[in-house]
């Protein structure tokens, strides 16, 4: 029975079929260093110049904070669907809703522009130079396409994927950074402490001005830690394992995308011609002057298995937070989503409607409509993360908190309070309407698809009924479609 008294009756099971190993490539896949890095590589270092470095640094060690309180809320409820269970079971079904809803819309639009992004590389790859918003949009819906066919055909295809996708990544982050380093550095240490204009010293002026919008942008790329939980009923022992799989992958990946940027910003040959725009790419034009032309392209190809490998795990981390939702009968066609495949016990109806929703992402991706969606992104992934975060530090102050087998013990509620003021801060810089130069409809995006977002959740929540709960902290799963962890 669900918490507001449903009934439920779908018999499948899902099946544990991730391990450890598993659940650290699949978060691994999720944020990747080669998505996370050179995906905002080049607006950051055009903002804030080489000393935006340091924002790798800070955002890493704000992102471990965050892991070690989730790790503990997961630990307690190893559960699909993540922050949707942990505030659920923390302040009840209502604001459980609502972060579930904000995290899953999050998902779904940060997986079609990752695969927009990744659009970008494979024109490249296959000779298209600068494609159009229609071109690109294409080539992302066939992305899309071909990764919902990956997610469909099971777990055992996908972990496959993922073990290749890190294969990729390493070669393309830590080999080739290791290269650029010991035969390609144009410049010493002392660089990465420049301000803006690549010559001046840190000053108040740049740290609060380009330095905190690089910040921003950084602040968007290394996410999806949490996403090992996103799986959690797939992940063989997850009050133990998942936690483990949260903690080694936003370690090691903070620590490949601290060594690549600095890699590659070493070896940029003439920051001039960065500043000055004449560089639109500063990755390609590094690669270019360091490797030749020709050796451009296999690179390239690492760098679309990196994209298409975060777009497999972004999608399987939304279906899977669509599916907890329509377990608990919370969602419009609950009973479509709430299905599971024969075979390979797959969300299947799920992971459609998130092919569908970034097929219409596309569809106005030359817009400014898309500009809002893209900004929303990682603004609500931040929010998602405090209704966890701050309901879980009620919970904490209050004498309320029962920790799982995966405990930090007395360090719990200080280690809390930093997560929630750091993803707090992260979440106001980016939002931030900074740019005054921009039309109100995209310095205020965030606030604009949030706003229109909440409201179609407003009358969902109406219409499905959703119930308050009493939360008491150990409800059970909605359905008989998962096993209890052991």
């Amino acid at each position: 029975m669900t918490s507001s008294g449903q009934t439920t009756s779908a018999p499948a099971e899902l099946k544990r079929e991730f391990s450890l190993w598993s659940a650290f490539a699949f978060a691994f896949a999720f944020i990747s260093p080669i998505v996370a890095m050179y995906g905002i590589y080049g607006l950051s270092l055009s903002t804030a110049g080489p000393g935006f470095w340091w924002t790798f640094v800070i955002v890493g060690t704000g992102q471990f904070i965050i892991a070690l309180a989730f790790a503990e809320l997961v630990s307690r409820w190893p559960f699909e669907g993540s922050i949707y269970q942990w505030t659920k079971r923390l302040a009840g079904e209502v604001a459980g809703w609502f972060a579930g809803w904000v995290y899953m819309w999050a998902l779904v639009i940060i997986m079609a522009t990752v695969a927009y992004g990744g659009a970008g590389f494979l024109a490249e790859l296959v000779g298209i130079h600068g494609p159009t918003a229609v071109q690109q949009s294409i080539i992302a819906l066939l992305i899309l396409l071909a990764g919902t066919g990956a997610n469909i055909l099971g777990r055992i295809f996908l972990k496959t994927l993922m073990v290749g996708s890190i294969v990729a990544e390493i070669i393309a982050s830590v080999g080739l950074s290791t290269y650029l380093l010991i035969f390609h550095r144009h410049h010493g240490l002392d660089v990465i402490l420049q301000g803006v204009d690549f010559g001046s010293g840190w000053t108040w002026a740049y740290i609060s001005g380009p330095f905190l919008a690089a910040l921003a942008f950084t602040s968007w790329s290394i996410l999806g830690f949490e996403s090992a939980g996103a799986i959690a009923e797939e992940v063989q022992e997850p009050q133990r394992n998942v936690p483990k799989a949260m903690l080694f992958s936003v370690s090691f990946i903070a620590i490949v995308i601290a060594y690549a940027s600095l890699a590659v910003t070493l070896a940029v040959p003439d920051f001039d011609k960065i500043a000055s725009g004449e560089v639109s790419d500063p990755v390609t034009y590094v690669l270019g002057a360091a490797l030749g032309e020709s050796a451009v392209k296999p690179i390239l190809l690492t760098f679309v298995i990196g994209f298409l490998a975060s777009f497999l795990a972004l999608q399987a981390s939304a279906s899977r937070v669509i599916w907890a939702f329509a377990r608990d009968k919370v969602l419009p066609g609950s009973r479509v989503l709430a299905k599971l495949s024969k075979a390979e016990a797959q969300p299947m109806s799920a992971i459609l409607v998130t092919t569908v929703i970034g097929a219409v992402v596309y569809l106005i991706s030359a817009t400014d409509v898309y500009s809002v969606l893209v900004t929303f992104t990682a603004g609500g992934y931040y929010l998602a993360f405090l209704f966890p975060l701050v309901t879980g530090l009620v919970a904490r102050l209050r004498g309320k908190w029962e920790p799982g087998p995966w405990s930090l013990g007395r360090w719990s509620t200080p280690v809390t309070t930093l997560a929630t003021l750091w993803a707090g801060f992260a979440f106001v810089n980016i939002v931030w309407p900074r740019t005054v130069s921009e039309s109100w409809f995209i310095n205020w995006a965030f606030f604009v698809a949030m706003g229109a977002i909440l409201a179609l959740g407003v009358v969902i929540v109406k219409v499905r009924k959703v119930g308050r709960a009493t939360p008491d902290g150990d409800a059970e799963p909605a359905a008989e479609t998962v096993k209890e962890p052991v």
